[in-house]
């Protein structure tokens, strides 16, 4: 265990060095004033991230993703389908209704919706999707043509809205897909559906393991959407105090507190199920739970550890980048924010987990490093976009439409694994250090230049943008690898072809 907890610990070492080279290479730089307090603090928080990301990754690979492929797999065996479906939605609601992320985006709201409401509504709508991403996997539909079908029908609301004049509301809609899918859940829903793939069979039980984080993630949007359109005013949004003061409150022993009670929820709930399958179903060996309370126990602790850290130290040091970048030259803001995203991906820890999965499930075909390069490269441009829209001032929309149309279009050219890993990296990558230092910081951006009146409309729809981008990357990297296949091919016929057939061997009949 302790081999493989430094090997994490390694791991998440180079994850989150470049984020906090980048943040000193700034305060050396007249382009950055941090206090002496905000650097320490930032540099401790950067210290426990590393620890956070290390012991959530060895939690998620012992505890979380078994639970979910034991889940998937015993309910699939039972044969039950009723039973299967009936967990399935139960469990997409509960676990959406326990995400601390969507308790945060539910309290900005709560001038306009309740916040019981909206969080129900949202917990129903991911229920029903992994519910339709369980009936994908069971019947073998393709995920390119359901996509295509739920995400017209989100743009269909999306003209509704702008012609109801609740335009301001679509980013905060397409920002709501990518709080749903936090830390905690994905390694088990991932697992989920990878338990339900490999117990079915069948040639394509790869590329179905894929696809309900992906699912998953539109549910929460046209929720959002249908509540916004009966919505009456406007988003009453005011700008939070980002200081480190306000970050830890009343005190470090406190946050650490409020982060705990908060992972307990999430983390209880998928327990619970877990014990009451246990009992009625898997009946595991004793062994294998003792090792997965242990991972728990793991995750439990890093996953504190992770976001206490993005609380208190990159939080407040991510909206002073934006503020004080804002008032200098746009290049360089905008060159800036290419780099700052290309490289908070790496310190996701559900990526690790994803690039995991992906390099097993393709046997090595597709590799966790060439998952990594595809991912910085499509949240580093993501982010730079959205600075873009920042600085101008113009609707998400004229990014996401020809953003999903080449998405779309691009899943009918390469292998089906490809659209459905693709799709599933876009919920990923938009984690919990997205919304925690890179949201705040393009707050800081959109605050100096368009006023706090238009943070929601301009600031908002950066969850959107890093779990969109992803999906033409990596689909890209499926092009590419088909377009490399072509030419060997080619290249082996044309040797083949154009080998002297006046070589003929003769054999000695005897």
């Amino acid at each position: 265990m302790l081999k493989a907890l430094s090997g994490k610990l390694k791991e998440s070492l180079f994850s989150v060095i470049p984020v906090v080279v980048i943040v000193l290479i700034l305060y050396i730089t007249p382009f950055l004033n941090l206090s002496g307090k905000e650097l320490i603090t930032f540099l401790i928080c950067s210290v426990l991230l590393i620890v956070g990301i290390a012991l959530f990754n060895l939690g998620a690979d012992i505890s979380m993703s078994p639970m979910g492929s034991y889940m998937g797999t015993g309910l699939t065996k039972s044969r039950n389908l009723k039973l299967l479906l009936s967990v399935t939605f139960f469990m997409g609601l509960l676990i959406t209704i326990a995400e601390p992320d969507l308790a945060v985006l539910a309290a900005q709201v709560k001038d306009l919706f309740h916040e019981t409401l909206l969080i129900a509504i949202v917990g129903i709508g991911v229920g029903l999707f992994l519910l339709m991403a369980v009936l994908k996997i069971i019947f073998n539909k393709p995920l390119s043509m359901l996509l295509m079908l739920f995400y017209m029908l989100l743009f269909a609301l999306a003209a509704l809205m702008m012609e109801g004049g609740k335009s301001g509301f679509i980013p905060l809609c397409f920002d709501s897909g990518g709080v749903t899918t936090g830390p905690i859940t994905v390694p088990f829903i991932m697992a989920l559906g990878l338990g339900i793939a490999s117990t079915i069979g069948g040639h394509d039980a790869g590329e179905n393991s894929f696809g309900l984080v992906a699912l998953c993630s539109v549910g929460p949007v046209a929720a959002v959407m249908i509540l916004a359109l009966g919505a009456n005013g406007h988003i009453n949004y005011s700008l939070p105090d980002y200081s480190i003061e306000a970050a830890l409150g009343e005190g470090v022993v406190h946050l650490l507190l409020e982060k705990a009670l908060e992972v307990t929820r999430a983390l209880g709930l998928i327990v619970v199920f877990f014990v009451i399958m246990q009992h009625f179903v898997l009946k595991l060996p004793a062994d294998r739970i003792k090792h997965i309370f242990v991972g728990i126990v793991y995750a439990f602790f890093g996953t504190v550890l992770f976001l206490s850290a993005v609380t208190a130290g990159y939080m407040p040091v991510g909206f002073k980048i934006g503020a004080e970048l804002a008032g200098g030259n746009t290049g360089f803001l905008i060159a800036f924010a290419f780099v700052i995203g290309a490289v908070t991906v790496l310190a996701e820890p559900a990526v690790h987990v994803l690039n995991k999965q992906v390099e097993e499930v393709t046997g090595g075909t597709v590799t966790k490093r060439s998952m990594m390069v595809a991912l910085s490269i499509g949240v580093g441009v993501s982010i730079g976009l959205s600075i873009i829209r920042a600085i101008y001032g113009f609707s998400i929309l004229y990014y996401l439409i020809p953003g999903y149309f080449i998405s779309l279009a691009l899943s009918f050219f390469v292998p089906g694994i490809y659209t459905a890993i693709a799709f599933d990296s876009g919920g990923v990558a938009s984690g919990p250090l997205t919304s925690g230092f890179i949201l705040p910081m393009i707050i800081g951006v959109c605050a100096i230049l368009q006023g706090e009146a238009n943070i929601m409309s301009y600031a908002f729809g950066i969850v959107a943008m890093v779990a969109m981008t992803p999906l033409i990357t990596i689909q890209a990297l499926g092009f590419k690898a088909i377009a490399a296949q072509a030419v060997r091919e080619r290249i082996v016929m044309k040797r083949i072809l154009d080998s002297d057939d006046e070589q003929i061997i003769y054999f000695d009949a005897q």
